[in-house]
């Protein structure tokens, strides 16, 4: 079978494979995943939005698509990028196939590649944009098009909540007011499953509406990009510093460091995947956490504010989380509710119920 779809890299690279899902031409940010499973949560996670991921794991689509384990209600991953793709689904609880939920949401796919040679690429020389297209795009042409087009910097306001939405508790004990920058399900449900009811608001909204709800705690969620393009939802933050015990997953964590006078850069080509070992400073334990993140905290930068580093990547060194005893506040940049796995920072959201049970009426 002839190659009818190609990746080209800024650099020239061409990389010539087979089309599945959307077959429309794309610029995404060239990144890639770890993960043995779980290509449908990665699929549906908002913090994908407009980047073209690669699997390292070779064989992906073989248990389709299951109605109860989307990370959103509308996908806005950029692409998806696999060695080898099954369109036959053995799984008694798959409602479609991955190519039919990529078509339906617009997302590129290309498959026959040799993965293992792109994730090589993004570690020695970074995530960089790459266009995905026809097999037959004159190289000089697409070129031209990678250097005309600009990522996009506005997908929190893309992806957040536009309305204020109420996910209640079956038993009930805390009220959690969940900042929307990208939220992935499983927070909710894991927040859920602590007795939290969960009011879940937009990116934009102000501190004055979010103390008028009466929250027990606040949550900030996760979400795509570059941590300063929200300064609306750092300078909410600020706001509510020492007035309510405060819990951050990935972006949510940025943005609390940023909140406090840290700064924040980006990493060569990001920490994502299931198999991130991290150590917790405070028990000397290792965790193995799921991760999907382009930026990190500037450990040098946390000088000059209360915070104290929590967690470290053992991979870099990267700051993994924070905390401010002072303000009941913390954060991590990995996700303890990471769905399908790994499960071993869930203790995380108990952590943030308790700091809510030590702070009543905060």
């Amino acid at each position: 079978m002839e190659f009818n779809r190609k990746l080209l890299l800024e650099d020239g690279q061409e990389y010539y494979g087979y089309a599945f899902g959307h077959g429309e031409d794309k610029v995404c940010e060239l990144v890639f995943n770890t993960s043995m499973v779980g290509y449908q949560e990665i699929l549906s996670d908002p913090s994908y939005t407009d980047q073209a991921v690669v699997m390292t794991y070779p064989l992906i689509g073989n248990y389709g698509m299951a109605d109860d384990d989307y990370e959103t209600a509308t996908p806005t991953i950029g692409a998806l990028i696999v060695r080898e793709y099954n369109d036959l689904p053995s799984n008694f609880r798959s409602t479609a196939t991955l190519d039919q939920v990529m078509k339906q949401y617009a997302v590129a796919g290309i498959y026959g590649i040799d993965t293992r040679k792109l994730t090589r690429s993004i570690r020695d020389f970074g995530s960089r944009k790459v266009l995905i297209t026809s097999a037959d795009m004159p190289k000089e042409k697409g070129l031209q098009i990678l250097k005309d087009t600009t990522l996009a910097n506005d997908a929190v306001s893309r992806v957040s909540r536009k309305e204020t939405v109420v996910s209640p508790a079956e038993n009930e004990k805390h009220h959690v007011v969940a900042v929307d920058c990208g939220m992935k399900e499983n927070i909710v449900r894991s927040l859920n499953k602590c007795g939290c009811r969960v009011t879940i608001v937009p990116w934009n909204t102000s501190a004055e509406e979010i103390c008028a709800l009466k929250p027990d705690g606040i949550f900030l969620s996760n979400g795509p990009g570059d941590p300063t393009d929200v300064p609306q939802t750092i300078a909410t933050v600020q706001k509510l510093l020492g007035h309510y015990p405060i819990f951050g997953i990935c972006l949510g964590h940025q943005i609390l460091a940023l909140a406090y006078g840290a700064k924040t850069y980006k990493l060569k080509f990001g920490h994502r995947g299931g198999n991130h070992p991290v150590r917790n400073l405070a028990t000397n334990t290792i965790e193995i956490t799921s991760q999907n993140h382009s930026y990190a905290v500037d450990k040098d930068s946390l000088s000059s504010t209360p915070l104290t580093v929590t967690h470290i990547n053992l991979l870099d060194d990267t700051v993994e989380g924070l905390q401010c005893v002072r303000d009941h506040a913390f954060s991590v940049q990995y996700h303890p509710e990471s769905a399908p796995g790994p499960q071993d920072s869930t203790y995380l959201f108990d952590r943030f119920v308790a700091m809510m049970e030590e702070t009543p009426n905060a």
